[in-house]
């Protein structure tokens, strides 16, 4: 048995997690919340139980949240109480074993959970009943369970899962025989021998559970519309069940209601055909890498592996809540795609991965897997990270919330220390490992980034990244927030400049107030933050590593670079002058931009005005 010296230690390096809890047993008086942690941990499918540590408490006076023995008053009767209370308030009694230990003088209790067989669960109060009388372990913290916990521990055992509820509304009429053709063809692919293949509409229909009978008639179910539904149907039955792809301009979600998105497009249909309709919206406005090697004449677009994307469309829509009226989002940063879906993930977030998988929609699952639309069960975001290493770029994170109900896949569009990352990390002097980097690398791109997030990067363990971030924090490259299991990591002081700070900076060092022959930027075209401030967000990592690559004296090696950034839309030459570097606007147009234009390459935006006081420059061939 793990010692309460171990424990403390454990609780001081890891803080609380998934099969650890600290309780401080104020006043000799065990609480409610002691009993939740015991039915959470009786309940936690796969997680083997729990332990908690009773007299022990946080420390108010320790910023990073340290633990300390309180100890506990009575054992003698803090240990009857636990017997009696895991006896009478469950609707099977719990034996805990309780160990009391002398730490420092005080006495502290080891009360070790064992998790209960399917059979039982789940656990819950007697008084409250289900589902929200019972309690799973999330992370370091109880939660309770909703009637979409119930699917994980009863299965169809207790009744049927909700995506085989019928649509009273909906007839026979509603189902498109393109769909169900389409179903056939991809069946066929599998096992052309399949008997379903030699069975009509109906008896298919029926055999996927896709109808069910409602007294004498038969009736579609949410699978079967899901499946097969037409348009109209599922627009009059299931309005918010649709996928948008919305493009974003910059790194950020656009808040304001006066902006625009750059881009929107609403998809329905049978969810077996959105999968690639969605993906093929996806890959062809993907912003492509940007790769220069030396002596390259031409820029090299290496793009995000279209397999991984699909895995997570697919998984998406096969394991979203589809109690939930909100639709399915695909968002599209300058610096990554994020993929949102209602329903929070039904395993444990630090088990994301691992084999194994619990469906949220059986009977919709099932024809994934029989149509290979969806790979072997539980494999899915395992090739999503291989496939992602394989090509060179960070791995993908996911974040899941039971608060608000929503999952989400994010794939950085970044690779992996390219050249311009690792001459990015060359202001740091110290010396430090790869999955330091990575950490500093995803604030740079996300703003933020914390323990579970660095695990997912990295493959690491809790207290390898643990120990990671520490070192980052004393160098002061990123600054703690929170405490315990709410820590998340800033930039901090030291943090390694931005394209746009480099600029900045030289900018005032090497120009004052960035005054050019044409004026005063500052003058003619505001500040460098509220002109360029979303400009720069606009531009890939890999084309501002490019940037930052260029020297003094570039010579020709510049112009693909102008062209990447023309492709991206039109700039003025006082815009690319700051963009490249604060290179001088003359000497610019004339050595780049004027014979770019006679060689083809660029055009003017005003074309029959060379000298329009609005004049800009676009890319000829955007591709």
């Amino acid at each position: 048995m793990t010692s309460a010296a171990e424990l403390l230690k454990e609780l001081n390096t890891l803080d609380e997690h998934p099969t650890l809890e600290a309780k401080s047993c104020a006043g000799d008086q065990i609480g409610k919340s002691f009993f939740e942690t015991v039915c959470a941990f009786c309940n936690e499918p796969g997680q083997g139980g729990g332990r908690i540590l009773l007299g022990v408490a946080k420390n108010q006076d320790d910023f990073f949240g340290g633990y300390e023995v309180i100890g506990v008053g009575d054992p003698d009767k803090i240990q009857l109480d636990i017997a009696t209370g895991c006896s009478e308030k469950f609707n099977l009694p719990i034996r805990p074993r309780v160990t009391p230990e002398e730490y420092g003088g005080k006495v502290v209790l080891i009360v070790e959970i064992e998790e209960r067989a399917p059979s039982d669960k789940p656990v819950h109060f007697i008084k409250v009943g289900l589902p929200t009388g019972a309690w799973r372990r999330v992370g370091s913290s109880d939660q309770r369970c909703t009637d979409e916990d119930m699917v994980v521990f009863y299965g169809n055992r207790s009744g049927e899962s909700y995506d085989l509820s019928i649509l009273s509304s909906a007839d026979l009429s509603d189902f498109d025989p393109d769909a169900i053709e389409y179903y056939r063809t991809l069946r066929k692919k599998v096992n052309p021998q399949a008997e379903e293949l030699t069975w009509d509409d109906e008896e298919l229909l029926q055999a996927l559970s896709a109808v069910k009978r409602e007294g004498d008639v038969w009736k579609p179910t949410l699978t079967g519309l899901l499946l097969f539904g037409s348009r109209i149907a599922l627009r009059r039955e299931l309005p918010m069940v649709r996928v948008d792809y919305i493009r974003v301009s910059g790194n950020e979600w656009v808040s304001d209601p006066e902006r625009r998105f750059e881009k929107t497009i609403d998809m329905r249909g049978s969810i077996l055909q959105l999968v690639d309709r969605v993906l093929a919206a996806v890959m062809d406005d993907l912003p492509k890498g940007f790769e220069l090697k030396d002596g390259d004449v031409q820029a090299k677009t290496p793009t995000l592996p279209s397999t991984a994307l699909r895995e997570a469309i697919v998984n998406a829509l096969m394991h979203r809540s589809y109690r939930e009226h909100r639709p399915t989002q695909v968002i599209r940063y300058s610096n990554r795609v994020e993929i949102h879906n209602a329903g929070f993930s039904l395993k444990n977030e630090d088990s994301l991965g691992e084999t194994g998988s619990q469906l949220r929609n059986p009977t919709l699952a099932a024809v994934f897997h029989e149509t290979n639309t969806a790979e072997t069960k539980g494999s899915g975001i395992r090739i999503m990270r291989r496939l992602m290493k394989e090509s060179g770029f960070s791995l993908p994170t996911f974040e899941s919330s039971r608060a608000n109900n929503y999952f989400v896949s994010r794939f950085l569009m970044h690779h992996f220390l390219s050249q311009g990352d690792i001459r990015w990390l060359q202001q740091i002097p110290q010396s430090i490992t790869d999955a330091q980097k990575t950490a500093l690398i995803f604030i740079r791109e996300q703003g933020a980034i914390d323990n579970q997030t660095l695990r997912q990067l990295t493959g690491s363990d809790v207290l390898t990244a643990s120990h990671d971030l520490r070192q980052l924090r004393d160098l002061d490259l990123i600054s703690h927030q929170g405490k315990g299991s709410a820590s998340y990591y800033l930039r901090g002081e030291k943090f390694p400049k931005s394209l746009t700070e480099l600029i900045e900076v030289k900018g005032k060092s090497e120009h004052g107030t960035l005054a050019s022959e044409h004026g005063t930027l500052a003058s003619k075209h505001g500040t460098l933050a509220s002109k360029h401030g979303t400009l720069f967000q606009e531009i890939p990592p890999e084309l501002q590593s490019a940037i930052l690559l260029l020297g003094k004296r570039p010579g020709e090696n510049i112009r693909p670079i102008i062209q990447q950034l023309c492709a991206i839309r039109a700039f003025s030459v006082a815009d690319l002058s700051i963009l490249l570097g604060n290179r001088n606007p003359r000497a610019l147009k004339a050595k780049h931009l004027k014979p770019m234009i006679q060689q083809g390459i660029l055009t003017y935006s005003y074309p029959d005005m060379e000298k329009h006081p609005k004049q800009a420059y676009e890319t000829v061939n955007k591709s």
